[in-house]
């Protein structure tokens, strides 16, 4: 195999480069050793948390190397398998492998779950954490310190990661994330929807990979020799086809056209599939006149408190007038919704806590959805740990609760996945999402975005705005505010997102996480 740290899709790294990306490696194998001598075997349980809802089973690795894995009632299904590669690094990453996940269980595959972060015992797991930790630590820093986010967060997420260069230090460290896969089949397809455990595949020798990118900013991050890459947007794609701007102003030599696909967002199957039934209930309860639902959600790095503040404080007055409806999803982030209940007084009697309890979660979902939501929605059912309640999408119940919902409604779950989940389910009765310019920019649902974190995400609400299902990015308080009172008060501004979205959905724009599950199994099909 050629060394795809020193050659990157026939570019060459210069020496200099190449020498900091093996010591890059070499720095880790002497802090968290090399297992490459591992042989780690695996056990495949139903992942208890979205198992049922979304099909999934998680991919656990043996604690300990050369250890053989008990208690294994479950094999991989090799016709039928697809191999979700993930790392938990903030909320974006695990959302997008949801979508990936719910596209291949609707299109009748098994989707399995494999978060690289997760196996605590592994060299692969120790770097990652690492890692992680290092660019959690900037995210939230770059929300308390202007002059850190100007002179280092926004240059090195827009044009650090950017060079060819840094791709070719992760390429190196890669290397020792490939262990993991030693005793994952190799003809299983693997969709990956971080470049790491993309990378790791192919260092591994898994033969169908797919390298899910997430943004729409062009960046070498996110090169993933060896196996094929989708992007979301025909932005991207013109920008990673040249390598664009990723060894400064040189004009480098271009991806194979057979190393690159468009394939539209990638969105869930159950939001996918109930867009018009949303968005007509959307439009419904503003020509009606009914309060206008905002999902406040919280980024996984725990960032944004203080422009929630400052929304919520906003909408306290219309909120009490029953004009507004607040939900605030602060993940598994609970400080956040402590402190604002601290700053804020006003918010406690308005107040109602869903608190690590999945099964009210899920139920006041399905409370706020219309009668005409729930009779016109994709049915999928969800036997979900120990009670026997369905997902949102399940309930056929003519009965229309959704006028019952008021206040404020504060979500936090302990769990990962209920915690990035939560969002998903309350973005079908929602009216407006607001959030930083993320992987949510690419959701069916009207969005307000807030000031990014990292100079890329810029380009997510660039490309929302461009296709009519989101704002521009307001980037301080005043123009924010002005956002909110103009969903509150104009006649049309949200209806034309609705309508957009469903003319969005009409041209495919939203069927991504489906047609890059196709392009992996059509992938092993071809290598038959």
């Amino acid at each position: 195999m050629q060394d795809k740290s020193k050659v990157i899709f026939n570019n060459e790294i210069d020496r200099k480069a190449y020498r900091k990306a093996i010591n890059s490696k070499k720095k880790y194998a002497r802090k968290y050793g090399d297992d490459s001598n591992a042989d780690y075997k695996v056990t495949i349980k139903k992942n208890k948390y979205i198992g049922d809802m979304l099909g999934v089973y998680d991919v656990r690795v043996a604690d300990k190397p050369a250890s053989v894995s008990n208690g294994n009632k479950e094999e991989f299904e090799t016709d039928k398998g697809i191999i979700v590669g993930n790392i938990r690094m903030g909320f974006g990453h695990y959302r997008i492998s949801m979508a990936i996940a719910s596209a291949a269980n609707a299109l009748g595959y098994v989707p399995y779950w494999m978060d690289l972060n997760s196996y605590d015992n592994t060299t692969c797991t120790k770097v990652i954490r690492a890692q992680n930790d290092l660019y959690s630590l900037g995210s939230r820093l770059s929300q308390k310190s202007r002059l850190f986010n100007r002179l280092v967060w926004e240059p090195m997420n827009y044009e650090g990661f950017r060079k060819l260069s840094y791709n070719a230090s992760d390429q190196k460290n890669a290397e020792l994330m490939a262990p993991v896969y030693k005793n994952v089949p190799k003809d299983i397809p693997v969709i990956a929807t971080h470049v790491w455990p993309a990378q790791a595949a192919v260092h591994a020798g898994m033969k169908n990979v797919v390298n899910a990118i997430p943004d729409n900013w062009p960046m070498a991050l996110h090169l993933s020799e060896g196996s094929i890459h989708t992007v979301q947007t025909h932005y991207a794609y013109q920008g990673y086809r040249i390598l664009n701007g990723m060894d400064g102003n040189k004009v480098l030599n271009e991806m194979p056209a057979d190393s690159l696909v468009y394939t539209g967002h990638y969105i869930d199957h159950e939001l996918v599939a109930n867009i018009e039934a949303d968005c007509n209930a959307r439009i419904a309860r503003k020509q009606n006149g009914k309060p206008m639902r905002f999902l406040l959600t919280i980024g996984g790095a725990g960032a944004q408190k203080e422009i929630f503040a400052h929304i919520i404080k906003y909408l306290i007055p219309y909120i009490k007038k029953n004009k507004a409806v607040l939900y605030v999803n602060v993940g598994d982030y609970k400080n956040v919704w402590d402190e604002l209940i601290r700053d804020i007084p006003q918010m406690r009697e308005l107040a109602t806590e869903h608190f690590n309890n999945w099964k009210d979660t899920k139920a006041f979902a399905t409370k706020a959805l219309s009668a005409s939501q729930i009779n016109n929605s994709d049915v999928v059912t969800d036997n979900n740990r120990d009670d026997n309640s369905k997902n949102i999408t399940a309930d056929n119940s003519s009965e229309d609760t959704s006028d019952n919902i008021t206040g404020i409604h504060g979500f936090y779950h302990k769990n990962i996945f209920e915690a990035v989940y939560c969002t998903n389910l309350l973005m079908r009765s929602a009216d407006v999402l607001v959030t930083k310019p993320s992987e949510l920019a690419f959701y069916p649902v009207p969005k307000l975005f807030i000031k990014r974190v990292g100079g890329h995400e810029q380009w997510g609400a660039v490309h929302s705005a461009e296709i009519g299902d989101g704002t521009l990015e307001c980037r301080d308080i005043p123009h924010t505010l002005q956002m909110i009172k103009l969903f509150m008060e104009d006649d049309t501004y949200i209806t034309d997102m609705c309508k957009n979205i469903k003319k969005n959905k009409q041209m495919g724009i939203y069927n991504g996480a489906y047609e890059a599950v196709k392009l992996a199994v059509n992938m092993k099909k071809s290598d038959i």
